[in-house]
């Protein structure tokens, strides 16, 4: 099993922690082989940027691919660069807070996550990305949703661990979403 991931977005959405989390996870807590692969646009904050995360049994070849099995989309601009890099029966998961395209192509499935909108919910618009990992999760069974969970404590909650209780909520909110469009609710 090879599964890879496109993430993308504008810099201060969370991008590279939504990736991070998911490598993290693979990496310790099972014994999959995993890589991450960032990339920023000049600018930092509101620039773009966007990783690639391949998960697999077996060691990965290259850590940048050309064709995912699933892209993650936080905004317009994102789904214009990568709707076609997504395989056929791939899937797409789109923050339909603020993605308004079309996604143009009817060969792939869809995933629609109302991520800022739930995250300004909670309280803080900083965890739209546990709510996308959650979602990713919750779809795919890629990885433990527990182990990402206690990954996400481990990583986030170190500094701040009052913040635990709200990335929790976003992430189970996530999952929930992924595992009702999973099973074609």
């Amino acid at each position: 099993m090879e599964k890879s991931i496109i993430i993308a977005g504008f810099g201060g959405q969370g991008v590279m922690v939504a990736g991070q989390l998911l490598c993290y996870t693979a990496c310790e807590t099972t014994d999959r082989y995993v890589t991450f692969f960032p990339s920023y646009g000049a600018e930092m904050r509101g620039g773009t940027a966007n990783c690639y995360v391949v998960i697999s049994d077996e060691p990965v070849g290259a850590p940048k691919v050309s064709r995912a099995d699933y892209l993650v989309v936080l905004n317009d601009p994102s789904l214009e660069r990568f709707r076609d890099a997504v395989v056929p029966g791939g899937t797409v998961f789109v923050n339909s807070s603020v993605v308004t395209h079309d996604i143009g192509r009817t060969d792939i499935n869809v995933v629609k996550v109302d991520a800022g909108a739930i995250a300004y919910e909670l309280g803080n618009p900083k965890v739209l990305n546990l709510v996308i990992v959650g979602a990713i999760i919750g779809y795919t069974d890629l990885l433990p949703a527990e182990n990402v969970l206690q990954t996400a404590f481990k990583k986030l909650g170190a500094k701040r661990p009052e913040m635990n209780p709200i990335n929790e909520a976003a992430f189970r909110r996530g999952l929930e979403i992924g595992k009702s469009a999973r099973s074609g609710e």
